[in-house]
């Protein structure tokens, strides 16, 4: 894999993006040849195609796939992104409860870009569990950040959904 093929799955997925959902079979069919490209055994085919599955409304078939590409050893910022994906569709499948395991070690990993995506899709699993107060908490958390003002009243407010009362 080279910066050419990230380039190519970039441009597929800003074409996937301006085009109708009636076009899922074309847009898989390019991943699926761009992947073709990729040595056997990368991290990145299973991982690419679990997106390309996701994105076009089949969670389950994505799973195995975002589960083959950790397995293979998907490593870094495609890794966090999977276990975000993956616990997104986890939830879609009717298991939220895998994907709170998946994500809550990353609540304790180094912070980057997409710590915000790890909260949200944390905060939809446990409310699918029916913890809506610690995913309103968490949601709350990562929102006082971005706030021009009130930033330590929501960060107090989110922890005080989840601490216990006096």
């Amino acid at each position: 894999m080279n910066q050419d093929w990230e380039d190519r799955v970039t441009a597929a997925w800003a074409g996937f993006d301006s085009r109708p959902q009636e076009r899922a079979d074309e847009f898989r069919a390019v991943i699926d040849a761009l992947v073709a490209e990729l040595p056997e055994g990368s991290p990145d085919a299973p991982f690419e195609q679990a997106c390309a599955w996701d994105s076009t409304g089949h969670s389950d078939k994505a799973v195995p796939l975002y589960r083959e590409a950790l397995a293979r050893g998907l490593t870094g910022y495609k890794a966090r992104r999977a276990k975000i994906q993956l616990s997104s569709s986890l939830r879609n499948t009717g298991r939220p409860q895998e994907g709170v395991a998946l994500l809550t070690p990353e609540l304790d990993a180094p912070s980057d870009e997409l710590d915000d995506a790890v909260r949200a899709t944390l905060a939809l699993c446990l409310s699918s569990l029916g913890r809506d107060r610690e995913g309103l908490s968490l949601v709350l958390g990562a929102l006082a950040r971005h706030l021009p003002r009130y930033q330590r009243s929501m960060a107090n407010y989110a922890r005080a959904l989840v601490e216990p009362r006096p």
